[in-house]
């Protein structure tokens, strides 16, 4: 019998150093909405306990002896495909990619792995970081569980022109939709958080280069070095050409940036062209990259011809942004609960009424490039 929403969260740890999860255990045992349902030293021991106790999320790390993490991850997937998973990784490049690769396999998540000297820096980041995580992908995890069917007339195309129409999305979720765009629109803008590295594979790896023309800006929530190994992932699986945006670089077509870790990431209008502008004003929604700044230098910058996609991920990022595009006359389109891992920042958007779809995600490229082809 699934969990209901007011039992705790149940965690379990994956970790070879007692030390780390001696550290792990004393945030978690504190908080009365979490549970610690089992704590392990390798990835077989962890097979092995899921298959008697039941847990909700998993905080794992990547190198240890017997099984590791990435070996354990797809196991523990199998035999729970609604686990989600947090990977604990290292803020290097070689963590970096190792994480990318995890997310890539089906982890929801990463937090960078803790230490006894980054704990006693700066513990309460570190805290306020992982049970925000544990929280969202748990309570994730419980709706998922027990959530009804999906209606058949599922919000899978725009609202067609006239007055904007509320939608039945669930049976507990009804939505505002807006006019769908009678034109083409010049630049694509998306923001995602949480899951959000597999579902811009996904998007991008439909939506390949030479499908669109407008150049793509991307701030998805990562620290740096990160975004540095996001940038050559999205490479590999979509034969755009991306990578981190930098400072004063002219906006050109056929090409993805993305915002660096820790720089927000604007546009600014230079007689005719668009030119990017990294800053590091204070974090807005407790980010930085946020998606709020760039959208609202977007909108700006473009007016009307904005497509703004929001794609999973706690919070609402992205909302402030979204109604800036839409004041502007602007587009914005969101993923839909089901296929995210957290429906915090497309929730925000969608249920905010500044929509025009709430989409599947693997729809969310064909319309795009189908709105995209429009004159």
């Amino acid at each position: 019998m699934p969990a209901s929403a007011a039992d705790p969260i149940r965690v379990m740890l994956v970790d070879d150093s007692a030390v780390v999860r001696g550290l792990v255990t004393r945030i978690l045992e504190s908080e009365p909405d979490i549970e610690i349902a089992a704590s392990v030293g390798n990835g077989q021991m962890a097979l092995s306990t899921l298959e008697r106790v039941s847990i909700d999320v998993v905080l794992l790390d990547i190198e240890m002896p017997v099984m590791d993490g990435l070996t354990a991850l797809p196991k523990l997937l199998q035999a729970d495909p609604g686990l989600k998973i947090i990977m604990q990784s290292t803020l290097t490049m070689k963590g970096a990619n190792v994480s990318l690769r995890a997310l890539e396999m089906g982890a929801a998540d990463y937090i960078p792995k803790p230490t006894a000297t980054r704990e006693l820096a700066g513990g309460a980041d570190f805290r306020t970081e992982l049970l925000g995580k544990i929280r969202a992908l748990g309570q994730a995890r419980r709706r998922n569980a027990n959530r009804p069917p999906r209606p058949a007339a599922a919000v899978s195309s725009p609202r067609p022109a006239g007055a904007p129409a509320r939608v039945q999305i669930h049976p507990s979720t009804t939505v505002t939709l807006r006019t769908a765009p009678v034109e083409s629109f010049d630049v694509i803008a998306i923001g995602s958080s949480t899951g959000g590295p597999q579902a811009l594979f996904t998007l991008l790896g439909t939506m390949r280069a030479g499908t669109v023309a407008q150049p793509i800006l991307i701030t998805q929530h990562m620290p740096a070095t990160f975004t540095t190994i996001l940038a050559e992932h999205i490479s590999r699986v979509s034969g755009w050409e991306a990578r981190e945006g930098q400072d004063g670089e002219v906006v050109r077509s056929g090409r993805v940036y993305i915002a660096p870790g820790d720089f927000h990431m604007v546009v600014e209008v230079r007689g005719a062209e668009k030119i990017l502008r990294l800053n590091k004003n204070p974090p807005e929604n407790f980010c930085r990259p946020s998606v709020d700044p760039m959208l609202r230098s977007i909108a700006a910058a473009y007016g009307r011809r904005v497509m703004t996609c929001i794609l999973t991920g706690m919070g609402s990022d992205g909302l402030k942004g979204g109604q800036a595009v839409v004041a502007c006359g602007g587009t914005v389109i969101a993923q839909d609960e089901p296929s995210s891992v957290v429906w915090g920042m497309p929730g925000s958007v969608a249920t905010a009424g500044v929509c025009s779809a709430v989409l599947p995600l693997p729809e969310i490229a064909p319309w795009i490039m189908k709105q995209a082809a429009r004159r």
